[in-house]
């Protein structure tokens, strides 16, 4: 498992003064079909280790309705408050949609539906991760579920915000950020 404490390092001084460089931030959609853990899970942690340059959004093709208490617990291990809800990814097409520059599927439900149209049709990655809402058995097993899956994107976020928006605003950049869907923990 991953350590708390180095999932939140702070960002190098190197990755900080790019920031000067991007005054709009690098705007990524996360989906997968609830919108209760795993794309809820994404947008909070990229928001938090993003920096300012990064700015994390969530939807799902079909909302349960409400965040998963076990992803709002362990984002809240590591500090990270979150007033999110489950909304439809719906929220993201139409004339008055943000305009994203990066959509990630993070369940691989919804990778295999039909997206709807994004404004800028923004390139698409994905990022499969089993859905530790569907985790049977005891409050741990559930919570180490959740820890699992928070712990692995934060690795693929990490890597992500490593890269910068400069890069993952080019071609070249986006491919690098389509093999993070392959980091170790990640299925």
């Amino acid at each position: 498992m991953f350590s708390g404490a180095r999932i939140l390092a702070p960002m190098t001084e190197s990755s900080e003064s790019t920031a000067a460089d991007s005054p709009t931030p690098f705007r990524v959609l996360f989906l997968c079909t609830g919108n209760s853990a795993r794309s809820i899970l994404a947008e909070a942690l990229l928001d938090e280790l993003g920096g300012g340059r990064f700015l994390g959004y969530s939807a799902g093709s079909h909302p349960t309705g409400r965040v998963n208490p076990l992803a709002i617990a362990t984002l809240g291990e590591l500090d990270i408050d979150v007033d999110a809800e489950s909304k439809s990814w719906d929220a993201f097409t139409g004339p008055d949609a943000p305009a994203l520059d990066l959509v990630v599927t993070v369940c691989d439900n919804a990778a295999g539906e039909s997206c709807p149209v994004f404004l800028g049709t923004p390139p698409k990655l994905h990022w499969g991760h089993p859905d530790p809402a569907a985790v049977e058995g005891t409050d741990a097993e559930k919570l180490a579920a959740f820890r699992f899956v928070r712990d692995a994107l934060a690795e693929q976020i990490r890597a992500l915000v490593a890269l910068g928006p400069e890069v993952l605003r080019t071609a070249a950049g986006v491919e690098l950020a389509r093999v993070l869907g392959g980091v170790e923990g990640a299925e």
